[in-house]
């Protein structure tokens, strides 16, 4: 992961992953004592999807039994960037979560989401939004998150 720092106080960090250039962005921003957090997606320190859907001829994902495992390696990928700059998931005010199936997410999403804020009623606002497509065929999930640290 890299982190830099401009003049103006605004530190970024990346994984390091092919398409942060290619699309050119930073995973993470952080200004005075807020924290974004790019969309993050369940993919492993070289880069490679964890438990990537199968996908139809059309590249359409065949089912969405991986949800589960895509949900905790995006949430895993957060947490690599929120301890970078000194956060936790304690920081979290907000988080966007972007799926393909809603239904096929909300079960797996709402467990995992309780155990890593540690509260079966998190105090974090929270949405879950069904897409189109993500930047993946094989990509499920997607979730941004906005923290507050200094509070």
């Amino acid at each position: 992961m890299t982190m830099h720092q401009n003049q103006t106080k605004i530190e970024t960090a990346n994984h390091g992953v092919p398409w942060e250039k290619a699309f050119g962005y930073a995973q993470a921003v952080r200004v005075k004592d807020t924290i974004y957090i790019s969309g993050q997606l369940s993919h492993d320190a070289s880069g490679n999807l964890v438990a990537p859907a199968k996908v139809d001829a059309a590249g359409k994902p065949e089912s969405f039994e991986n949800m589960d495992q895509q949900i905790r390696q995006t949430y895993e990928n957060a947490r690599i960037l929120l301890e970078r700059f000194g956060a936790s998931f304690d920081d979290v005010v907000e988080e966007t979560l972007y799926v393909l199936d809603v239904d096929a997410a909300f079960g797996p999403a709402a467990a995992i989401r309780k155990a890593v804020y540690g509260s079966d009623v998190p105090q974090v606002a929270s949405n879950i939004i069904g897409v189109n497509r993500l930047a993946f065929p094989q990509q499920l999930v997607e979730v941004a998150f906005r923290a507050v640290v200094d509070r």
